[in-house]
């Protein structure tokens, strides 16, 4: 998802994110590509006034419709998290809740190593994400909210960046 500085800063991309699709996750494209803008914001990846790929290199680089981009630019516009510049493309106007960098990516080391002992126990990906979805739902009702357990589950099943 993330692009090297030195291609981004090379011209030949305009912005530090480039999209990628799963055709198996079952979750439209135009929503996997709002989803990735959306954790790229809470991971610190994308801030306000970054500027996500031209609609066509998104076009050129999934070979995808325009009308799906646009869609999910509308989209993101919508929220209040991009506007558009006509002539210059679409840039990030808000960000969303974000965790400190030093600790989230503490924690994606703590995670590749939970990966690492859940596939030595015999869990598929399925099988990951199942027990992680059921680790946060209980995490949340301890905490108190159905609101919260309804939060997280919607995260989990969210897709990935």
């Amino acid at each position: 998802m993330l692009i090297d500085k030195e291609e981004s800063e090379g011209g030949r991309r305009s912005s530090p994110i480039a999209f990628t699709l799963d055709p198996g996750s079952g979750v439209p494209t135009y929503l996997q590509l709002v989803q990735q803008v959306e954790q790229a914001l809470r991971l610190g990846y994308l801030r306000p006034g970054d500027q996500l790929p031209k609609l066509r290199e998104v076009v050129a680089d999934l070979a995808i419709n325009p009308n799906t981009v646009m869609k999910a630019y509308r989209d993101l516009e919508g929220k209040g998290l991009t506007a558009g510049r006509p002539g210059q493309g679409t840039f990030v106007q808000a960000g969303v809740q974000q965790a400190d960098l030093a600790g989230v990516t503490r924690l994606r080391r703590s995670l590749t190593s939970w990966f690492s002992d859940a596939a030595e126990t015999g869990l598929d990906e399925d099988g990951m994400v199942a027990l992680f979805s059921s680790a946060l739902r209980d995490f949340y009702e301890r905490r108190g909210g159905a609101a919260q357990v309804e939060r997280a589950a919607r995260g989990a099943r969210g897709g990935a960046a």
